[in-house]
């Protein structure tokens, strides 16, 4: 591969990316040319990448079509260049790429509610924010996955969508920190508090679903009820801190009788649903607590809608979305990080394959098999 030179302007670079041409397709490893960076922008060297169940959404074209694409959106490289008025990173430093980004002035930035801003939104476009793609192939341009797409040796984003990386933290934790985990995990203190005490139901087990489970944990949660459809999650979440487990598939009951099961018959404070799978969200709302139940919907599935059962929402329960967890990347990541460093979350427990950048549709086969929770791109 050719770089740019970092004492002058930065070349074009040649290096090799994962590369999705068809909704639903394998894909392809591909020789593509990355551009510089623009004056607010970076261009990093990808060290490490992980798979997540968006990932498959975005190569089979939700939820917008654009192709050719590479995917990918939790990673961790080191920065090979940066644009003229780029003052958060330099050269040389590791950082973690996310998709949303923390301007601090805007009014929702202002108002410390909530991790959506304004100015470097969650992005669906496949664009840079000024409509243009640093990637192409043969001449034709490559649409990026959210803000950066992680499955190629070299990317361009937005500084302000990059975090540093505190040398201590290893290189596949930071990555799992770029999404999957951090959303179950800020949730229980971002988008909930969860309180002392209270009683927590966790449906679906993957990545995100654990980062939930430790939280409420770290919160101080009395239970915690997993669910999940595959048996084999159920040390694991133990691992992180689930107090009772249960698969609906080994009984004639639903989710949602299970956890007032568990909770003598009243629901949990706390319902935090996972999978997106439209049947599963009134399966949390009906585990919630009748007047008191929250529930935070986190799951990204494979259909847009899903249509709610508004009677249990009558009865008093309350309903959230979340992205990220509701975790805002300048302000409240670094301290997840240093949760990491400090050992208080020790994320090995997710790492069940590594693959090479070659091997990537290995990886979409290994996300099927029933112990995997997080595959590990090495570059």
């Amino acid at each position: 591969m050719t770089n740019g030179n970092s004492t002058a302007t930065p070349a074009v670079i040649t290096c090799k990316a994962a590369v999705v041409w068809k909704s639903g397709e394998p894909l392809k490893v591909e020789e593509i040319q990355v551009d510089p960076p623009k004056s607010s922008e970076i261009r990093i060297k990808m060290l490490c990448a992980s798979m997540c169940h968006t990932d498959i959404l975005c190569s089979n074209g939700l939820p917008i079509p654009l192709f050719p694409r590479i995917p990918g959106h939790e990673g961790v490289g080191v920065v090979e260049s940066v644009g003229d008025n780029v003052r958060n990173v330099k050269p040389g430093d590791t950082v973690m790429l996310l998709y949303l980004g923390e301007c601090g002035e805007c009014l929702n930035c202002g108002s410390g509610r909530t991790n959506l801003c304004h100015k470097y939104p969650l992005g669906f476009s496949g664009l840079m924010p000024d409509g243009t793609s640093r990637m192409s192939v043969a001449g034709e341009i490559i649409y990026h996955h959210f803000s950066c797409s992680t499955w190629s040796e070299y990317v361009v984003i937005e500084a302000n969508y990059a975090v540093k990386v505190d040398p201590r933290v290893s290189l596949p934790h930071a990555s799992f920190l770029c999404c999957g985990f951090t959303t179950g995990f800020g949730s229980t203190w971002r988008e909930v508090s969860v309180e002392k005490g209270s009683t927590v139901a966790v449906i679906g087990l993957g990545a995100v679903g654990l980062g939930a489970v430790k939280g409420a944990k770290q919160q101080g949660a009395s239970k915690i009820i997993g669910i999940d459809v595959n048996t084999f999650k159920r040390d694991k979440s133990k691992a992180f801190g689930v107090t009772d487990f249960f698969n609906p598939k080994e009984t004639n009951k639903s989710a949602s009788e299970l956890i007032k099961d568990a909770t003598g018959g009243l629901g949990v404070d706390y319902c935090f649903e996972c999978t997106g799978v439209p049947a599963m969200l009134n399966e949390a709302i009906e585990g919630s607590k009748v007047g008191l139940g929250t529930v935070v919907f986190i799951g990204a599935g494979m259909e847009k809608s899903g249509e709610l059962d508004y009677i249990p929402l009558l009865c008093g329960r309350t309903v959230k979305g979340s992205i990220y967890g509701g975790v805002r990347t300048q302000t409240d990541l670094p301290k997840i990080i240093e949760k990491c460093v400090n050992k208080e979350v020790d994320l090995d427990e997710l790492i069940t394959h590594e693959i090479r950048l070659d091997e990537i549709n290995k990886g979409f086969e290994y996300m099927k098999q029933p112990n995997c929770i997080k595959v590990v791109i090495k570059f």
